[in-house]
């Protein structure tokens, strides 16, 4: 809901719990005024009209409590815009007028401002409780302005004492862990200077005082942005706090505007809850779930993929005897990873020649996408699409094409390079290959891998090669969204060597991600921990692969402990089937037949977060609506000490509960409040449970 004072001066935005208020000040200043629980126009009024703090020697009054500080006057915090023409640099922007629009998703405010020929309007939009902030930036004037900074947002809290900062980190195989810390005086800055969203940090953060699991307020923001990225969190010197965040990294320059062109930010969307960090969570997925994630409120199918099995050493008869012996388990989509085009017989060759190898599929993929499809599953391809081997038709025809600098050395990773998808004549060839693939044969699912940063990111005759880190982003957005529309019953995976491109920009293109290359069944629960702060289990890929596990640390776990960690998001197995037993294959149809049950409630159910995945008893529940499902892990069981019992959430206190494995009835009261014992002994072990309200 939208309110605006009779002034016109006074804007409130408000969700289902929060409220998001700014005003203009006597001087035209955009005034930042509330962000938290929800309060009423009188109350945004009354706060507009409170004076700024005294003047202090070498302090700005503004400083802390602007909306969105630009570069210029008296300011001294990090500026959220940053612009230059050719005479001057800063922004000293006046107000002209704010619009309104209308929509069933959520109405949206604009609020325009205008500098000497440079136009600057800051859009609001509420869903939900999340509201989403960007900013467009159009050159109405007659000479260039360079961006040197435009970020999507400044976010301001409250006044409070003892800020804690929390954020995920990591690097290739151990993403997404959740950190926290107290935040101190002067800035913390997270981001990626990749051109992805990268390995190392996902684009969200949390700050809180005293917030625990289930309560307690807790401010998040996240960014949609699949490029190189930069949040930074600020104490300032008198205590308060924002947050700006935005695309690219640093102040070298953003994107160069000639007279005419705009540029319009990513959002950066942020989140009140009043519910701890389980309530922020689940608010998170509500919103994507409903605005974010494209056809959410369909269960994503259980997958097998070869890569783990096969490799590189594929062949359609292959391929078929894998098929048959995943459909034989209950697999729903079948995937055929990387090896199937070119010269493609290792990571050496082949990578931009995107047309079956004919030695291996001589009939190309319908002949396999028929035989998959008989067996009753779906059939799914891996694609790289922004990188090229230097050995393959497509290099050796186009080597313009790729990213580098002249006069130096093109760095190779994994042997590959990476297309300069700000090209359009390399947006065109992609689209083509990649339309004709999909015309070419049944396929339902497209993995799109990127398995490499960006290093040498030179654009030869560009004259402003920064445009590239931006514009690569937007080729990539342009062709998923042309794919998606001239093949709507294709799905799409977002995948960078497992979760270097996971974001908010990147999923309202893609129906899931894949979360880490790292599919050991222990490592993945803290990962899928850090992973739920932000993103729901809707879009969390998860595979089943052999043990010992190969591809990391040789450790040796049951497939009971596999697929349990693994049915905490969307479920995958990515095993050498061709050496499982028969009982391990037995074993597994039971564990995907249970999955499906399940699968309701853990793809578009309420995730609670029961115990913490720190070295003994971890569990999770999800929730939706008479039914509930509880995931259990004991990593490892100390001195024959007995396994605490797990206190369940979000039940109904009068009510009771039958457990589907044991046949017992529960009170909701004595689950909530005096918890449920799971049957867990000894190391790696794990436990699924049911409950349905009687």
């Amino acid at each position: 809901m939208l309110e605006i004072s009779e002034t016109g001066r006074t804007w409130l935005l408000s969700g289902p719990a929060s409220s998001y208020a700014v005003s203009l000040g006597e001087n035209d200043e955009l005034l930042h005024l509330h962000w938290g629980p929800a309060i009423a126009l009188a109350d945004a009024e009354a706060l507009a009209v409170r004076p700024l703090p005294d003047y202090r020697p070498f302090e700005s009054q503004l400083d802390g409590r602007e909306e969105y500080p630009v570069e210029g006057g008296p300011r001294f915090v990090r500026p959220a815009l940053s612009v230059r023409t050719a005479e001057r640099r800063g922004t000293e922007w006046t107000f002209t007028s704010y619009e309104t629009v209308t929509a069933p998703d959520g109405d949206e405010l604009r609020l325009l401002f205008h500098d000497d020929g440079l136009a600057i309007t800051l859009h609001y939009r509420m869903r939900g409780d999340v509201l989403e902030r960007w900013v467009t930036l159009d050159n109405q004037g007659a000479e260039a302005v360079e961006l040197l900074r435009a970020d999507s947002a400044t976010w301001t809290l409250p006044d409070r004492e003892d800020w804690r900062l929390t954020h995920l980190h990591g690097r290739w195989a151990a993403e997404s862990r959740l950190t926290a810390a107290p935040l101190t005086y002067g800035e913390k800055v997270i981001g990626s200077r990749r051109g992805h969203t990268g390995h190392q940090y996902l684009p969200w953060v949390a700050l809180d005082t005293d917030a625990t699991e289930e309560r307690g307020e807790v401010y998040g923001c996240a960014l949609g942005w699949s490029g190189s990225w930069r949040i930074a969190v600020a104490q300032l010197p008198d205590a308060r706090v924002q947050i700006t965040g935005g695309a690219g990294y640093d102040e070298s320059g953003l994107l160069r505007l000639a007279p005419g062109e705009s540029f319009t930010t990513p959002v950066f969307a942020g989140l009140w809850s009043d519910g701890g960090f389980g309530g922020a969570s689940r608010a998170w997925h509500a919103y994507q779930r409903a605005y974010v994630i494209p056809d959410a409120g369909q269960d994503r199918p259980v997958l097998f993929n070869c890569w783990e099995a096969t490799e590189f050493d594929i062949s359609e008869e292959q391929q078929g005897a894998l098929a048959r012996r995943a459909a034989a388990i209950g697999v729903e989509l079948f995937v055929v990873d990387d090896g199937w085009f070119g010269a493609r017989t290792s990571d050496r060759a082949g990578l931009g020649d995107w047309t079956p190898n004919p030695d291996r599929f001589p009939g190309g993929l319908k002949p396999l996408a028929d035989q998959v499809h008989a067996l009753g599953m779906q059939f799914g391809i891996w694609v790289e699409p922004e990188m090229v081997n230097p050995d393959s038709e497509l290099y050796r025809a186009h080597p313009d094409w790729v990213q580098y600098q002249p006069g130096r050395k093109r760095t190779e990773f994994r042997n590959q390079l990476v297309l300069n998808l700000a090209r359009e004549d390399v947006q065109e060839y992609l689209w083509q290959q990649l339309d004709t693939l999909l015309t070419s044969a049944p396929i339902d699912y497209v993995k799109w891998d990127f398995n490499r940063c960006f290093t040498d990111a030179g654009w030869p005759g560009e004259p402003y090669p920064q445009r590239l880190w931006v514009d690569h982003v937007h080729g990539f957005y342009a062709l998923l969204d042309r794919l998606r529309a001239a093949h709507p019953g294709v799905a799409f995976e977002s995948c960078s060597g497992g979760g270097g491109r996971i974001d908010l920009g990147v999923l309202s293109r893609t129906d899931q991600v894949w979360t880490s290359d790292n599919t050991d069944p222990l490592d993945r629960l803290a990962i899928q921990h850090g992973f739920s702060q932000i993103h729901p289990a809707r879009v969390m890929a998860a595979w089943v692969t052999d043990s010992p596990n190969a591809m990391l640390n040789g450790r040796v776990s049951s497939l009971r402990f596999r697929f349990v960690s693994a049915m905490a998001g969307v479920l995958g197995v990515g095993g050498d089937l061709t050496r499982w037993t028969e009982e391990e294959l037995a074993e597994a149809r039971e564990w995907v037949e249970l999955y499906k049950e399940i699968r309701p409630l853990v793809q578009r159910g309420e995730l609670h977060r029961l115990r913490p995945p720190r070295g003994g008893l971890s569990a999770v529940q999800y929730v939706l609506g008479d039914e509930t499902v509880v995931l259990a892990w004991l990593q490892a069981q100390s001195y024959g000490e007995p396994v605490p019992a797990v206190r369940l959430r979000g039940l109904d206190p009068t009510a009771s509960y039958e457990c589907l494995e044991t046949g017992e009835v529960h009170r909701g009261a004595v689950l909530l409040h005096h918890g449920l014992r799971m049957a867990l002994r000894g190391d790696l072990d794990a436990a699924v449970l049911r409950l349905r309200r009687i």
